[in-house]
């Protein structure tokens, strides 16, 4: 039996992951935690759930709680509780509110799930994994943050549409900061086994263009209907089914660095790693040109000072 708990069930990304999970066919019991206000919401969204799920022969049980004892024996506990971003607001800005949350929350699954692994979708994702971390005491390999996750299949998905072609023949990978200090790889892109530099040769690619239309794609989102919702809810359940089917994908996380790549260390960024069951099985290493160092490079000392600001403001 395979239990996956998520925390802040009644939002909107937590409520899409559980749906979205459950149709995967990955998991038995998915968990939706709530505060006890929000319980009776949670119980209409499961029935809700359960009616679609009978139209595909679905058996996935989906358990309502505010009652910490429920998440006993999962193998995943995702944290997606948090104020959510409106338009116009820096992910950084939701730092110490959301912090706070995360930290009860951490110590909470340290208490009832010290087994699992933590899964934080909490913005700003790359502090608050940090904060998981420290407010847990995990090992690293068992704190993951989504990362660049998503900010990789939009620039996947930008490259495959401007150009009409399948996605899968897309290679691509963001880094650094999930937020304003993202790091597009660019230099190690290729479409279709051609190096992105030369494959621009022949096809009409405004890559300045599709790199802002990257780090403002949240905000683009969020202006026009309020909050994002499919493109994160699909990349936080692939990334849940990936670890608990120990599947050894490499995918774009935010994981704690000790110097693994560019001796970058004490912060929490979006690297390349591989994933499984176990956690963090290690951080890929990557080749950078000098422009994509610099940029990764300044969005640690970013992440670096805001995640001290934090922990200042949470005396931890």
């Amino acid at each position: 039996m395979v239990k996956v708990s998520i925390l802040g069930s009644t939002g909107t990304i937590g409520k899409n992951v559980a749906f979205t999970l459950a149709r995967d066919q990955t998991v038995d019991e998915i968990v939706m935690f709530s505060r006890p206000e929000s319980l009776e919401k949670v119980k209409g969204e499961t029935y809700d759930m359960y009616d679609a799920l009978a139209a595909r022969d679905i058996d996935c049980r989906l358990t309502p709680s505010c009652d910490f004892n429920d998440i006993v024996g999962s193998a995943v506990v995702l944290i997606t509780a948090g104020v959510p971003r409106e338009k116009g607001m820096k992910r950084l800005e939701l730092a110490i509110p959301n912090a706070k949350i995360v930290k009860y929350y951490s110590e909470q699954i340290a208490k009832y799930a010290p087994d699992s692994i933590i899964l934080v979708a909490t913005n700003p994702v790359d502090v608050m994994t940090t904060i998981a971390l420290e407010a847990s005491g995990f090992h690293k390999k068992r704190v993951i943050g989504v990362g660049n996750h998503l900010d990789s299949l939009r620039l996947k998905n930008y490259f495959s549409r401007q150009i009409n072609i399948n996605s899968s023949e897309v290679h691509t990978r963001v880094v650094g900061e999930h937020g304003d200090n993202m790091v597009p790889l660019l230099s190690s892109t290729t479409i279709g086994g051609i190096p992105l530099k030369y494959f621009v040769e022949y096809v009409d690619l405004d890559i300045t263009e599709l790199v802002e239309r990257l780090k403002n794609a949240g905000n683009t989102i969020i202006s026009k209907k309020g909050a994002t919702e499919y493109g994160p809810a699909f990349a936080i359940s692939h990334l849940i089914s990936t670890i608990i089917t120990d599947t050894h994908k490499v995918l774009t996380v935010s994981c704690y660095l000790d110097g693994e790549i560019e001796d970058v260390e004490d912060v929490s960024l979006g690297v390349p790693a591989v994933t499984s069951k176990r956690g963090i099985e290690m951080i890929v290493p990557i080749h950078m040109d000098d422009i994509e160092r610099e940029n990764f490079i300044k969005a640690a000392n970013t992440v670096r000072d805001a995640t001290y600001e934090v922990k200042e403001h949470l005396d931890i």
